[in-house]
């Protein structure tokens, strides 16, 4: 007993002095003071030691102190620095001051933002982004939205409620008879559709031989004149955003051929679903209003804390039924339970932070923040181009994917523009060649960041070739 109570002592003091709240931020403050002259991916010496973390679990309680110091010394430096303004590999955001602060404060009131009667604060501020983000995206008033972890989950949800909608309308109730001996169902996506597009199709029990693939077109959007027919038992899913090349399907076309057979329509708008609440770039989401589901992540283009993505519906009741749970002991509230729309009952309350994104930005803010990313990656086009380098892609968004005069000194290029440290971009294949892909995502990104990041290209270039001369 003596050794329990040590334990709840030594707790409670530590709650009480705060002296281990004040560490946290006092080294985060000290790592985003550090992050922009950071390697932007961990060096070899900070990689190695993380050796120290391969510990067996400790006997006894440490101090909390003791604990945050070794997360500091060796953890701080084997990040990659998102929030630098040099990172560019895949589509990850930057972190804006408001959300990140209202995250923290969300983690000191640890809510589960399952029910109303858990958290009204959480409810509340979920109803509030539903109808900010329903608003900001001009889809239809009465569209449902959830919070969950991100776009792949969002497309699960959202291909869910359309499997479950499709079926019942022929009379097939999937929740009463299951998927043994249901009508077959048609899958219809282009080519060009995400991974986890196959994997939330997969899950769903959809597999390969029910998928109708459209060829795209050399920007990898997919072909209206190419669409099969379509009936009242397919679903149809497009994409606002390539992850290579940030291309937009062409929804008039498409969603209306949908719309006419009566078909269900998801958009996987993971990064480029925010090109709607930007003048410059709203052409590019024209006639996403006639679909009928829509997965979009504030982690991206928003630059939210991770993680937080968003299901989009626009039948309510599609959506809450295909991901209802109901037992005793579940106490619906008259205001908004946020696991009617979730395939998570316990969740954190992501809504804290997203309603503290835009909130921050307002519409005026969201409409520069989208508008800058995407001069920065024009600016990043077209300075590569003045240096020889190869642009592959029209760059109408945030996307811009860069090859050098060879397969092998791509690869060489890139290789060593990662090991540089000074930015980090991933690589890619695109129509069969070899490319470098840089996705601008973070607020945090300058016009000096890019001119700097050049810089780095080039001098990788140059050392590739000195290489293999």
């Amino acid at each position: 007993m003596t050794r329990e109570n040590d334990l709840w002592n030594r707790l409670n003091l530590e709650h009480e002095n705060r002296e281990s709240y004040r560490l946290a931020l006092e080294f985060g403050c000290d790592y985003f003071d550090k992050r922009r002259e950071q390697s932007v991916y961990p060096s070899a010496e900070a990689l190695t030691a993380l050796a120290a973390f391969d510990e067996k679990l400790p006997d006894h309680p440490m101090p909390a102190g003791a604990v945050l110091s070794q997360l500091h010394e060796l953890g701080s430096p084997a990040t990659t620095t998102q929030g630098g303004g040099r990172y560019f590999g895949f589509v990850n955001g930057g972190i804006l001051p408001a959300a990140l602060a209202a995250r923290l404060l969300a983690d000191f009131w640890d809510q589960n933002a399952a029910l109303e009667v858990m958290s009204p604060i959480a409810a509340k501020l979920e109803a509030t982004c539903e109808r900010w983000l329903v608003d900001l995206f001009a889809l239809p008033s009465d569209s449902a939205a959830g919070l969950v972890s991100g776009t792949s989950t969002a497309t699960l949800c959202g291909l869910l409620a359309g499997r479950n909608a499709l079926l019942r309308r022929i009379g097939w109730d999937v929740s009463e008879k299951g998927l043994f001996g249901a009508p077959r169902l048609r899958v219809v996506m282009s080519e060009a559709a995400h991974a986890t597009v196959r994997k939330a199709l997969a899950v769903l029990g959809i597999g390969a031989e029910q998928i109708e693939i459209v060829p795209v077109d050399e920007q990898g959007r997919c072909d209206p004149s190419q669409l099969p027919a379509l009936d009242e038992r397919t679903l149809l899913i497009l994409q606002a955003g390539n992850v290579n090349s940030g291309a937009f399907d062409p929804f008039i076309p498409l969603c209306g051929a949908a719309r006419a057979a009566d078909a269900w329509v998801h958009i996987d708008g993971a990064f480029g679903l925010w090109a709607r609440a930007c003048q410059a770039t709203a052409h590019l989401t024209a006639g996403i209003e006639l679909a009928d589901s829509w997965s979009v992540d504030a982690h991206k283009t928003l630059n939210s804390p991770y993680d937080c993505g968003v299901i989009l519906c626009r039948d309510r009741g599609a959506l809450v039924s295909a991901l209802q749970a109901s037992d005793a002991y579940i106490h619906f509230g008259d205001g908004r339970d946020g696991m009617l729309y979730t395939l998570e009952m316990s969740r954190r309350a992501r809504g804290v932070e997203l309603w503290a994104a835009l909130k921050s930005l307002g519409r005026s803010g969201i409409d520069q923040l989208v508008a800058q990313l995407c001069r920065r990656a024009r600016q990043f086009a077209a300075e590569l181009r003045m240096n020889d380098f190869r642009v592959l892609n029209d760059v109408v968004f945030n996307q811009v994917l860069v090859a050098c005069d060879s397969p092998d000194l791509t690869a060489e290029t890139l290789g060593r523009l990662q090991a540089s440290g000074e930015c980090w971009c991933g690589g890619s294949e695109w129509r069969g060649e070899t490319v470098i892909r840089i996705s601008v995502c973070s607020w945090a990104t300058t016009e000096e960041d890019v001119q700097r990041s050049v810089a780095a290209f080039i001098a990788a270039r140059e050392q590739a070739r000195a290489s293999s001369a």
